[in-house]
């Protein structure tokens, strides 16, 4: 604060009278006051509040998604629907619409990321704190863990038909949940299909939050990711399931592990599940950013650079 001072020990009118002394002045210095610590739970709001906009951001993804995969799945057997509910279209529609609603959810706390590619690329590329990483890592793989418990629940019985009891649990349910390859896939068109997918992805994400290159306006982003999703999905969806996310895949996976699905969810074709659905999202989204930046990207145009977080 700054010091004040005070006029004493003259009258108006001697102070209107040249030929008086000049007024005697005291300054009173104050020092500023303490800053009033926050409460508790404001620092704790304030420390996880982006982190849990990726972690409910994920668990939204993976409910509409696993959500759809498990009714359009499970209502092919006649013990659980009279007749099924939905296409494989309708899986496509359901991972879409979830990740619209994720990005909806999130985007304007934590940048909507909803996928540690996207998280790891735009820490490379567009000065992402590193910090945070982690911290965003961890929640988005919890979200999924979320997000397929509650799809879990949900179908629980409906499972135990379609898989023969209780006490069965096989990769049939299981890839309603995470993502499996085709049989006749081999290792290098698993990841090759992983990493051209996310690399789509990634790449239509920097271009359209890209101020100098005709970018939405940013309550449109979710409608472009709906879009580039379902487009994704209907046309190189089949072959892998489509994660281009490891966090949709690892955390469900992570939940089938504590549901009782065992050691085949990690021993399938050799650790297929740290290599295709981790490793070539994270590698494709790399790529993509770092293509886009090279022959694209002008941070010094007309309209400024991106915000870090998208």
């Amino acid at each position: 604060m700054a010091s004040t001072s005070f006029q004493v020990g003259t009258t108006s009118a001697a102070s209107n009278d040249s030929s008086s002394p000049p007024a005697h002045r005291v300054a009173f210095a104050f020092a500023p006051a303490e800053p009033k610590p926050k409460p508790l739970i404001r620092r704790i709001r304030e420390a996880i509040r982006e982190p849990m906009a990726e972690f409910i951001g994920v668990a939204i993804f993976v409910i509409f998604g696993a959500g759809a995969d498990c009714q359009v799945g499970l209502s092919r057997n006649v013990n659980v629907s009279s007749s099924p509910k939905g296409e494989y279209i309708s899986t496509n529609y359901g991972w879409a619409i979830g990740l619209a609603m994720a990005v909806w959810t999130s985007a304007g706390i934590s940048g909507g990321h909803v996928n540690p590619a996207i998280t790891l690329a735009m820490a490379t590329w567009r000065g992402f704190p590193w910090r945070k990483v982690p911290a965003y890592i961890f929640a988005q793989v919890m979200g999924g863990v979320v997000g397929a418990g509650l799809v879990y629940s949900q179908y629980i019985r409906a499972i135990d038909i379609f898989e023969g009891g209780r006490s069965m649990r096989t990769q049939a349910t299981a890839s309603f949940f995470s993502s499996y390859a085709l049989d006749y896939m081999s290792t290098v068109t698993c990841f090759f299909s992983e990493f051209l997918g996310a690399a789509v992805l990634a790449f239509m994400i920097v271009a359209a939050t890209d101020k100098n290159n005709a970018a939405p306006p940013v309550g449109l982003l979710p409608l472009v990711l709906f879009l580039t999703l379902l487009g994704l999905g209907t046309a190189l969806g089949m072959q892998t399931a489509f994660a281009f996310n490891p966090a949709r895949d690892f955390g469900p996976r992570l939940f089938l592990t504590m549901a009782g699905y065992g050691s085949e969810l990690y021993t399938y074709r050799n650790q297929y599940w740290i290599w295709c659905p981790i490793l070539a999202p994270i590698l494709g989204a790399q790529c993509a950013v770092g293509l886009y930046d090279l022959f694209l990207y002008n941070p010094s145009g007309a309209n400024g650079s991106v915000e870090t977080k998208l």
